[in-house]
């Protein structure tokens, strides 16, 4: 779907950007959400995203499938803004919730996988756990973790997102993993 996404999206007919946003919307929205772990603020954040991303589209080069990059490094850059405003320090995210998602957020994340929720609900408990002690770490290992593992991420991808070369996005991911284990031992 992405490549067809990608191909025929019409830059001179913004009523075709409707096509991207339906696609991209839920992936993106998980991605601010598990990195935010507050469903207001990930609304907010990902409604920017988008917005930007209309209003720049025609200064957008595509190249094959590279929409998808596109968007995660805008919505990147608005979670890096969103933190910024709040003067981020590692203990930021103790002002968020660490409460279960209720079920309607779960349902609207998860809604292809309804079949699999007892096991993805132990899943999902271990990847609480693993969260709240990622979200510990320094903000440049948050970043490659979640684009890594939490949106299966290649380290291309990572690095065109982030702005990073690709030795650097390997490095962060290898510490950042260390760090995280030492936390979860």
């Amino acid at each position: 779907m992405k490549k067809e996404v990608s191909v025929n999206f019409n830059k001179d007919k913004p009523e075709a950007f409707g096509e991207i946003y339906d696609y991209f919307y839920s992936k993106i929205f998980g991605y601010v959400y598990r990195r935010i772990g507050d469903y207001d603020i990930a609304r907010d954040i990902t409604a920017e995203t988008f917005l930007k991303a209309f209003m720049n589209i025609r200064k957008y080069g595509f190249e094959g499938d590279n929409i998808a990059s596109w968007l995660y490094k805008i919505a990147t850059n608005e979670m890096n803004l969103f933190f910024r405003s709040l003067r981020y320090s590692p203990d930021l995210f103790s002002r968020f919730s660490t409460d279960l998602i209720d079920d309607e957020v779960l349902h609207s994340i998860f809604e292809k996988e309804k079949a699999e929720l007892e096991r993805q609900q132990q899943e999902y408990d271990e990847f609480r756990q693993i969260q709240e002690q990622l979200k510990k770490l320094e903000l440049k290992y948050q970043e490659v973790i979640a684009l890594r593992f939490f949106e299966d991420k290649a380290i291309k991808e990572i690095s065109e997102i982030l702005g990073k070369p690709e030795g650097t996005i390997k490095s962060l991911l290898s510490r950042g993993v260390e760090k995280l284990r030492d936390k979860l031992v």
